[in-house]
């Protein structure tokens, strides 16, 4: 199969103190969504300038539909690439109003119902011929989302595309996004801190932290069989907690006892691990004689989740649905239902300091 977009042995730079090494990954399917997912500042957006020509790539292969576009002698100028970018920042024309703005470069005058139904779709239909100026940062944003849609790129690439919307109207335009990405088949690159977000989005994510890029994979891949410390504690949804392998399907914890699964990684018996327990590893049950003390309670509409204390300095988050009958308040005892059984046993070797 030959790749839509593909980068290859890449280093990004946006300055002389700052690069992203060895960056490998691929679009395979004309229409896919990818996105590039890790804490602000790591390098995302440097990434994304790069591909569209604003920045100069240091190393290595950056290729769209077979065509080499970057590399250390090569640099496609951005107007010939055939490629669309929405900054996080709007960067509407401060002359024009946003109806001309979104039609900048519309060459073909049989899109206006297209263009006018995603005004629509985006709620800029009352606003369309205001200025800039005269509009909030998340309606100018939407100018230019739709801006970049609207003349069906080889490649899209989207910057925080809603950082700067509430989260009732974030959840709501995100569907139409993706409705409309996926209708043109526009081929995506979304850059986002969020990972809800990119798990929504996503037929493939990439977690970058501290100038790497760890893990490409599917978002469930990512989030259920991290390769790293690094990428599970990205997701800040579960905790790590010591324990000793006793065989191929079983491990020890000093205070949950035995624990049978699956190893997503092989280790020798005897080995003292990291092991990751995520809210929804463990089961509540009120009838079970290994309890703990609540130290935490959130609340999220369709779920809490309750945090234990297990020992000194460990602690495991629990998943329940909310449609269960919860009295149970911090400094409450908890109980987890046994034998205990991880459908992925997600461990690492503990370091020896």
């Amino acid at each position: 199969m030959t790749e839509i977009f593909k980068i290859v042995d890449a280093t990004f730079s946006s300055s002389a103190k700052h690069s992203i090494n060895d960056v490998n990954l691929s679009i395979e399917r004309k229409g896919d969504i990818i996105t590039l997912l890790g804490p602000s500042g790591v390098g995302k957006t440097t990434i994304l300038r790069t591909v569209a020509g604003l920045e100069k790539l240091l190393k290595g292969e950056i290729w769209l539909n077979n065509k080499l576009i970057s590399s250390e002698t090569i640099n496609i100028a951005p107007e010939r690439r055939n490629i669309s970018l929405a900054f996080q920042n709007n960067c509407l024309f401060p002359h024009l109003d946003l109806k001309n703005n979104i039609l900048i470069g519309v060459k073909n005058k049989s899109k206006e119902k297209e263009i006018n139904q995603l005004i629509s779709n985006f709620y800029l239909t009352k606003l369309i011929d205001k200025y800039p100026h005269e509009v909030s940062s998340g309606e100018a944003q939407r100018a230019a989302l739709i801006r970049s849609i609207v003349n069906e790129p080889e490649l899209l690439l989207l910057d925080e595309p809603f950082s700067n919307l509430n989260k009732g109207l974030r959840e709501e335009l995100q569907e139409v996004l993706k409705t409309v990405l996926k209708k043109k088949k526009l081929t995506s690159i979304i850059v986002t801190h969020d990972y809800d977000e990119a798990f929504y989005f996503s037929d493939m994510c990439g977690v970058i932290i501290k100038n790497k890029l760890l893990q490409y994979s599917s978002p469930y891949h990512a989030y259920h069989h991290p390769n790293s410390p690094e990428v599970a504690n990205f997701f800040n949804k579960g905790e790590f907690v010591n324990a000793t392998v006793l065989s191929n399907s079983e491990l020890r914890h000093k205070s949950l006892g035995i624990i049978k699964g699956n190893f997503e990684y092989k280790f020798k018996k005897g080995t003292a691990v990291k092991l990751l327990l995520q809210p929804e590893d463990l089961i509540h049950s009120d009838r079970s004689n290994l309890q703990f003390k609540i130290i935490d309670r959130r609340f999220s509409g369709t779920n809490f989740i309750y945090t234990l204390t297990i020992s000194n300095n460990e602690r495991v988050p629990i998943l329940v649905h909310s449609h269960h009958s919860h009295t149970h308040k911090i400094g409450d005892k908890f109980g987890i239902k046994t034998p205990i059984y991880l459908k992925h046993i997600v461990c690492f070797k503990k370091d020896k300091s």
